[in-house]
């Protein structure tokens, strides 16, 4: 026999394979140049809309703050006292009588200061007479809100109050008689507050006036400084006016390179709001996203120098069993035939999860939004309808009082001011109902009247009960009910027990009503809630606490509302009873525990 046949075969002189790693891993480092671009490229995109968003909701709340006294000075020109004190400005008893009324406006109204001033400039009357930084006495001439307002314009000027010492926003409107202009009223603005609202965030703020110099920010350091070089027009404006503490602002201490600044202007006072994100928040997930990629191609090589070293045993070992080598690839066969199987199996099951899973988080998605928009359509449809009415009459009032103006017939303008006034306050109550049912709750339960509660959940449906000729029937003790709840928890399942009531009697014809009692049993009271509707049947009563059971269309209804109010009263110590009254259409019972009258046991719920 041959015995070359049987000699192992010689072996192949390795190569350098680290070497060829090494070379692999320069090849793939510039794959890290797009992996940069893109991270920063998506989350610089995402610091800029969050940020973007910031700005907006800033703008908001500082335009609305301007807003509110902007036509403050008009209205005060017409008080009766404010006009004696320009007709007698030497008479001390109407002078004081003019102060003390001012000193109450500025309290109500939460201006920083109020004050009249005649037509050269000097101040007769203020809110802070009393104050060791009164204005009464001061000139305030060469203010151009001051020129404005008597050139009849509305005079507006940002500036630091040369009394007080204090930056402020200032509007003057002339106080005229015939075609006489006798005095100057002015309410100045405190901003120092919308700074605070802007918190400790590495996100700065900066609002910048006409001159481009920082008048508002969340860095004190930044303030007064300008952000350009300054025209002398400019400056001369500055020497004139004096809106700051310094007639030279110096440069603003500001590196560019290491913010990222989004700006918006105000043509309303020519300012310019900008909040600057530290260029650190944007490095540091870049920075990151290398991280990660790195470490994914430091793992890609291990597995690729692993699957070298397999490879190279697994030749190593064909090499010295020659004979064993058809029973290896066969039995390799095999098992890689069992694993196909196994992976295509192990895919099918990862396809269908990840398909039951998209399934299920489209359909939440969907819950979500239609919870949304429903509530949002509810509140909607209430503010438009319960406040388009007294606004239509205000604006009818408004045209008309100056029409009467026109006419002279003061009094007859006086009494649709009155009118105007009583709709306002129309238009408050609407708006409270709102805000109460809109607070946020508390976990723990508190002291809350049952009453109030029941009002405010009415004055919410009141328009859809109208619209559905609903009689309501109460018979509810004189003295406030005082019950261990959740004051908004409470209003959410009044709201939603009421608007199921309503839903119920839609489907049936007129005469519809809802009746609303209480019974005391013990240490609870228990309230009645009762409608002429179809009532419950076997199968509602059965499942209705269950969630999504409605007998409702998916366009009526989620099934989710007495689901909520059970367990809203299972947390708040009571219960929910579901029954048909014996006189048809459904009977709902409200359990909850009575408490001891007197101020909430915990603070007012928050907005």
């Amino acid at each position: 026999m041959d015995q070359t046949s049987h000699t192992p075969a010689t072996r192949t002189p390795h190569r350098p394979r680290w070497r060829s790693l090494a070379l692999l891993a320069l090849l793939l480092v510039p794959l890290l140049w797009p992996v940069q671009h893109l991270a920063e490229r998506y989350y610089r995109g995402v610091l800029i809309e969050q940020n973007r968003q910031t700005l907006d909701l800033y703008i908001a709340n500082l335009l609305g703050t301007l807003r509110r006294f902007e036509v403050l000075p008009q209205i005060l020109g017409d008080l009766p006292d404010l006009r004696s004190a320009m007709h007698a400005p030497t008479d001390s008893a109407i002078l004081q009588q003019a102060n003390q009324l001012l000193a109450q406006i500025r309290e109500q109204t939460g201006a920083d200061v109020i004050y009249l001033l005649n037509p050269k400039g000097h101040t007769l009357a203020a809110s802070n007479w009393d104050q060791p930084d009164s204005f009464v006495g001061g000139n305030f001439d060469f203010r151009p809100y001051f020129r404005e307002a008597l050139s009849g314009q509305l005079g507006q000027f940002f500036g630091l109050g040369t009394t007080s010492g204090k930056r402020g926003y200032y509007f003057a409107y002339a106080m005229h008689e015939q075609e006489r202009k006798i005095g100057v009223l002015v309410v100045k603005v405190d901003l120092d507050h919308t700074e605070t609202l802007w918190g400790n965030t590495p996100e700065q703020l900066m609002v910048t006036d006409s001159n481009g110099v920082v008048i508002l920010t969340s860095r004190p350091e930044w303030r007064f400084h300008a952000t350009r070089p300054l025209s002398d027009e400019e400056r001369a404006n500055i020497a004139a006016n004096q809106p700051y503490p310094t007639l030279s602002p110096r440069p603003l201490p500001f590196d560019p390179g290491a913010w990222l600044v989004q700006s918006s202007h105000l043509p309303e006072t020519e300012w310019t709001v900008s909040i600057m994100a530290p260029r650190l928040l944007l490095d540091r997930p870049v920075r990151t996203a290398l991280a990660v990629g790195g470490a994914t191609l430091l793992v890609l090589l291990l597995l690729f120098s692993l699957l070298i070293l397999r490879r190279r045993h697994y030749l190593e070992r064909i090499a010295l069993d020659a004979r064993a080598r058809a029973e290896l690839e066969q039995r390799v066969l095999e098992r890689t035939l069992d694993l196909e199987q196994l992976n295509d199996r192990l895919k099918q099951e990862v396809l269908e999860r990840e398909q039951a899973q998209q399934g299920l988080v489209r359909a939440q998605d969907e819950l979500v939004q239609a919870g949304k928009l429903s509530a949002l359509g509810t509140m909607s449809a209430s503010i438009s309808h319960e406040l388009n009415q007294p606004l239509a009459a205000i604006r009818s009032y408004a045209e008309n009082a100056a029409t009467l103006l026109d006419h002279q017939r003061t009094d007859d303008a006086r009494t649709n001011l009155g009118l105007i006034s009583e709709l306002t306050g129309r238009m408050a109550s609407i708006i409270a109902h709102l805000r109460a049912f809109a607070r946020r709750d508390r976990h723990a339960p508190a002291r809350v009247a049952l009453q109030p509660a029941l009002d405010d959940t009415m004055a919410l449906l009141a328009k859809r009960r109208r619209e559905l000729d609903v009689e309501l029937s109460r018979d509810l003790p004189e003295a406030t009910i005082w019950v261990q709840a959740g004051e908004t928890r409470l209003r959410q399942v009044l709201g939603n027990l009421l608007a199921n009531a309503l839903d119920a009697l839609s489907e049936k014809a007129p005469p519809r009503r809802i009746w609303i009692s209480t019974e005391q049993h013990g240490e609870y009271i228990h309230l009645l809630l009762r409608d002429n509707g179809p009532g419950f049947s076997d199968d509602a009563l059965e499942h209705a606490r269950e969630p999504f059971f409605t007998t409702k269309t998916s366009a009526q209804g989620l099934g989710l509302g007495l689901s909520i109010c059970d367990t809203l009263m299972r947390a708040l110590g009571g219960e929910l009873l579901l029954a048909n009254h014996p006189d048809g259409g459904a009977l709902l019972t409200l359990r909850l525990r009575l408490a001891s009258p007197g101020v909430n046991l915990q603070p007012t719920e928050d907005f």
